[in-house]
């Protein structure tokens, strides 16, 4: 039995988010520091004890239409559109061609913390009202998880491994992966990842809102709600969108010219077994996952350079993963530059660990850490360097990128 494993490299990007359509817009909104979270336009809030959220007002199908037939935007969920737009865009950005030379050894690994919830909102309406013969035939295809990357397969004709992860607000996070390791292992040259979710429905804020998670305190001041590690943070605020990445076996992608631009070198996964919804305190499993991956990597604490922080802007995660990189990097945690993405463009659920996926590679790539939004009150029990409101320049060579 062989201990060879192949090395992966990062040689695309796509992103459909409430900051911007492409990577370029959504990157540049970030280092500004510019808010996505606005009040909703999707359906009328005002009964809702949320009202705002982090909705992607950019994306038009009509772009898209080489890849999506205009008879089946009528019928395809949001989040599979935002899936194979973002795809269009990362194969374009790695300028990789899918073709019979090269179709069974690319496979497509999105994940999905919910799936199609218009699709299921939608015919759940239809069902109550017009009774279930007029149920779409489309509904049990279009509102399962697994359609993203099933159907971003067929449009671009990927032949390898395909599957999706549901796993909260970690899915993003767990399927890129989940990619790493299936080219590591020799099971695909390339592959497809990241994650979409579309969940800005009237049932889907009213589900999570009752959770007791999201904020309720800043409906009249929405760019000011997505707080991370702030003291006055008091939950999270819902968002959408979606990030895909390619990754490519690394002779793979040099044999074919490919422009690298990050190899991802570790990834490790743990679970708390402890409850639904909160951290265990202290961040136990936090811990073991980012010393998995470490380790995997082959790296010493002191040689990462940045953390893109899972960073909800709720009081018990952001308390947790603090304490757990202290935990993880001991003294060296104070001096490590760490910020949230979340404080700009909400939580993306299972799109939210694969956009952040971006953004570290994105750090790497220029040189430049985008801001933590709104950390304007110290909490002593979140006292390390968020990177506070305003972009920094940094020689960044090594970037872990946490979801929990």
């Amino acid at each position: 039995m062989s201990d060879y494993y192949h090395r992966v490299v990062v040689t695309g990007l796509g992103a459909i988010t409430p900051l911007g359509c492409s990577v370029a817009e959504f990157w540049n909104n970030l280092l500004a520091g510019k808010s996505g979270v606005h009040r909703i336009t999707r359906f009328d809030p005002t009964a809702f004890a949320v009202q705002i959220a982090a909705e992607v007002t950019c994306f038009k199908v009509e772009d898209y239409t080489e890849y999506i037939d205009r008879k089946e935007t009528r019928r395809i969920d949001l989040f599979i559109q935002f899936a194979i737009a973002a795809t269009a865009q990362a194969l374009k950005h790695a300028n990789l061609k899918i073709d019979e030379s090269n179709a069974d050894d690319i496979g497509a690994v999105i994940g999905s913390g919910i799936g199609g919830l218009h699709t299921m909102e939608e015919s759940m309406r239809t069902l109550f009202e017009k009774g279930p013969m007029r149920v779409s035939p489309f509904t049990g295809p279009y509102m399962i998880p697994n359609m993203a990357p099933g159907y971003v397969a067929i449009v671009f004709g990927a032949r390898g491994p395909n599957f999706s992860i549901a796993s909260a607000c970690a899915t993003g996070t767990n399927t890129v992966g989940e990619a790493f390791e299936i080219i590591r292992r020799g099971d695909a040259r390339a592959m497809i990842t990241g994650g979409s979710d579309a969940n800005i429905t009237d049932f889907g804020v009213s589900a999570f809102h009752r959770t007791g998670a999201m904020t309720t305190t800043h409906n009249a001041d929405p760019e000011h709600a997505s707080r991370p590690f702030d003291a006055q943070r008091d939950g999270f605020v819902f968002g959408e969108g979606c990030g895909i990445l390619i990754f490519e076996e690394l002779e793979f992608a040099r044999a074919r010219g490919a422009n690298i631009l990050a190899e991802v070198v570790g990834y490790g996964a743990t679970d708390d077994a402890y409850h639904i919804s909160a951290p265990v305190e202290g961040g136990a499993g936090a811990v073991k996952s980012m010393q998995r991956a470490l380790k995997k990597a082959g790296l010493k604490p002191e040689e990462v350079d940045y953390i893109n922080a899972h960073g909800t802007s709720t009081q018990l995660n952001d308390a947790a993963e603090t304490a757990a990189i202290k935990k993880v990097f001991g003294d060296y945690a104070y001096k490590i530059p760490i910020s949230a993405t979340k404080s700009m463009v909400g939580h993306l659920l299972g799109a939210a660990g694969a956009v952040e996926a971006i953004v570290a590679v994105k750090t790497i790539e220029t040189g430049k850490i985008h801001p933590t939004l709104n950390y304007e009150h110290p909490d002593p029990a979140c006292d390390l360097d968020y990177v506070p409101n305003q972009a920094r320049q940094a020689n960044v060579r090594v970037a872990l990128s946490n979801s929990f």
